[in-house]
């Protein structure tokens, strides 16, 4: 193998799909130097070696000169044009090109077990916000508190494949339900979302694109029982019909049903509003666990990508390092699909680190990283160097 670990996982990207999407947005005018395919590979690189600044990404590409043919690209990065076309190339040619590569990697849906829901046959997605934290002086449009600077990352995730679908970038301040009519979703949908989307006016919005919804609903929330729904045993603690009071009737005028669910392990009630009348509760229950998806995925990117700390401080480099972000978690899902081997995502980004610049064919390394039981090193004393650990621990999630 001649190609380095690296340039076969770019070799994975649909160059000519993303050749089209630059004559669309026009990208590659006024490059000083550094086309749109240049900066993708700057920035892919980045997030799978997690590197701490603009210095590291040019140096890194440096130390594999003799196969940037192999990359696609003609010469080396440099720092100050990076660091220009980061500011200036707009991010939302590195936005369609993650939702391109989306339909191109995962055409046949990878569905998740859906036995628990198994009388939901329409598209479930999860709806959640995660801030994160910054430096107000140097990110000085990224207002949230008065010494405190943050940035919210507003998410759309697809139940069936753990991918997002859609996702928003404001400043810390935004609240999580005016974001969220931003999305769009499918007619007869279903959108599952924690308590800070719980806005009458966004539900009234929902129901008029005919999307059903399962949504927290706080404790404050004043809500008068019509009728019971269903006989109810543990978890389930109670299912009606409710109404609204009198001044949330005046943004949301139709009856709710309200599912309640015993939390064995913060011992206290969860309640839950949904529109939707003919799901059993535990339906509507397990809707909400699986909600916890988007938690993981949210932690999962903080973890094991550059997404906490930005080589850019304007808010369309910041974009770009978060598009460029989720391409390289479409990348890593789908390399754990394919491989043979049960790797856990913190140990596939791991290896994939280590292993970057060496020229290693990337599928047998995927299917086979360790060295099989029973073999011996032809040199007896180089055999020390061959006791590797042979099973990786696998983490939960």
């Amino acid at each position: 193998m001649n190609m380095t670990l690296f340039a076969q996982i770019v070799g994975l990207l649909p160059r000519e799909d993303f050749d089209k999407l630059v004559g669309q947005h026009n990208s590659n005018k006024h490059s000083k130097g550094l086309d749109s395919w240049h900066q993708l590979i700057a920035m892919v690189f980045c997030q799978f070696t997690k590197c701490e600044g603009l210095r590291d990404i040019c140096n890194g590409l440096m130390s594999a000169q003799g196969n940037l043919n192999h990359l696609g690209i003609s010469h080396l990065v440099k720092r100050s044009t990076l660091s220009y076309q980061n500011t200036h190339r707009s991010w939302e040619l590195f936005r369609d090109f993650y939702l391109k590569c989306k339909e191109r990697l995962f055409e046949q849906g990878n569905r998740k077990d859906r036995r628990k829901l198994s009388r939901i046959k329409a598209k479930i997605f999860m709806l959640d916000a995660s801030l994160i934290g910054v430096c107000l002086k140097v990110f000085d449009w990224a207002h949230y508190r008065q010494c405190k600077g943050a940035m919210k990352l507003h998410m759309l995730l697809d139940y069936d494949n753990c991918r997002p679908q859609y996702m928003y970038f404001t400043d810390g301040r935004k609240h999580e339900a005016p974001a969220a009519r931003q999305f769009s979703m499918p007619k007869g949908s279903v959108v599952v979302a924690d308590r800070g989307f719980l806005d009458f006016k966004l539900l009234q919005h929902w129901h008029e694109q005919g999307l059903n919804f399962v949504v927290r609903c706080r404790d404050d929330v004043s809500l008068e029982t019509i009728a019971s729904c269903s006989k109810t045993k543990m978890p389930i603690m109670k299912d009606a019909k409710i109404n609204l009071s009198p001044n949330s009737r005046k943004v949301y005028q139709r009856p709710l049903r309200l599912v309640e669910i015993w939390d064995e392990v913060n011992q206290k009630i969860i309640r839950l509003l949904t529109n939707q009348k003919t799901w059993t509760a535990q339906t509507i229950s397990e809707l909400y666990k699986q909600r916890w998806s988007i938690e993981i995925f949210f932690r999962d990117i903080k973890t094991h990508l550059k997404v906490k700390t930005f080589i850019g401080t304007s808010p369309n480099a910041v974009l770009i390092q978060l598009w460029t972000a989720m391409l390289a978690m479409l990348i890593l899902k789908y390399l754990k699909i394919k491989a043979k081997y049960n790797w856990s995502l913190a140990n596939l980004i791991s290896f994939i680190r280590i292993a970057i610049l060496s020229k290693i064919d990337l599928f047998k390394w995927l299917n086979q990283p360790f060295i099989p039981e029973g073999f011996t090193c032809p040199d007896a004393s180089q055999q020390l160097s061959f006791n590797f650990i042979r099973e990786i621990p696998q983490e939960s999630g």
